[in-house]
């Protein structure tokens, strides 16, 4: 039985429900609005619009003008609607490669995105082997300890401050400072890699996928166990995998001007 939303439930919908009627409303106008003006278009008083715009600010989801005082739409809600815009069309747009991957290497591929330190399973072709992994997707996995967590937050995606690095398998990075050297070695090699992170025998390759802009939007993986994927053969993947995510990512309009050079390439992070 399928369950749907009420928008009567919960004592908190009625500010969710005005704060999105602000956010629509100065969506409406390319000029910038004040607190009297914008509870006159909402139709809502001056200290509730007071109160939302306080919250919705303290987000990014708007941004107020020193001088003026006006507020308009912030930079964390643009960037929210263009991964909304990415993710819209990412899985289809994806698939092919996925399947392409998966029955080049056998082992199963996974297109996954990041949500506040997680990441989740979008799309998922299961590999050829018997032993391998079950079906997951719309799974969360925590971002530090995966392949493709560490490669999205490396490219541009920060873990926010108030996520745990719990250890999940024997070599899972639980230190900040031992992360940022990861982070750092995955923007150098231009992939990721995790062994005995996740959960011990399980070995997850990812790489980045980007959007018209040049900016990384998810990540592309190919995952199974270690006594298939050693350090030999994680190596020859390197370049399957990443030649893949760059075809997912010139069909999202990113130009070869924003892709970084295959020459650039390193291998030799496969060996982790």
């Amino acid at each position: 039985m399928k369950h749907y939303s009420n928008p009567e439930a919960g004592p908190g919908t009625q500010s969710v429900v005005r704060a999105i009627i602000v956010l629509k409303t100065l969506a409406k106008s390319t000029e910038s609005y004040g607190i009297t003006e914008l509870g006159t278009a909402t139709g809502l008083g001056k200290a509730t619009v007071f109160r939302l715009l306080g919250a919705l600010e303290a987000e990014g989801m708007v941004s107020r003008d020193s001088t003026s005082g006006s507020y308009r739409l912030g930079p964390e809600l643009i960037t929210l609607g263009a991964s909304a815009l990415s993710t819209a069309n990412l899985r289809s747009v994806a698939h092919d490669e996925l399947v392409r991957l998966s029955q080049e290497t056998g082992e199963t591929s996974t297109l996954e995105v990041l949500l506040s330190g997680e990441v989740l399973i979008l799309d998922e072709v299961l590999g050829h082997f018997l032993l391998g992994t079950t079906p997951e997707i719309g799974r969360r996995w925590p971002a530090h300890a995966t392949s493709t967590g560490k490669l999205l937050l490396a490219f541009g995606h920060p873990l926010p401050p108030t996520v745990r690095l719990v250890k999940s398998g024997p070599r899972t990075i639980v230190s900040r400072a031992e992360l940022a050297k990861e982070l750092a070695r995955v923007l150098r090699l231009g992939y990721a890699i995790a062994v005995d992170e996740l959960e011990a025998g399980f070995v997850g390759l990812a790489a980045p996928i980007r959007n018209h802009t040049g900016a990384v939007v998810a990540a592309l993986s190919v995952n199974g166990p270690t006594v298939r994927l050693t350090a030999a053969r994680r190596k020859d993947l390197v370049t399957p995998l990443c030649d893949a995510a760059t075809r997912v990512s010139r069909a999202l309009g990113a130009t070869p001007s924003v892709l970084p050079a295959p020459t650039t390439r390193q291998t030799t992070g496969a060996a982790q």
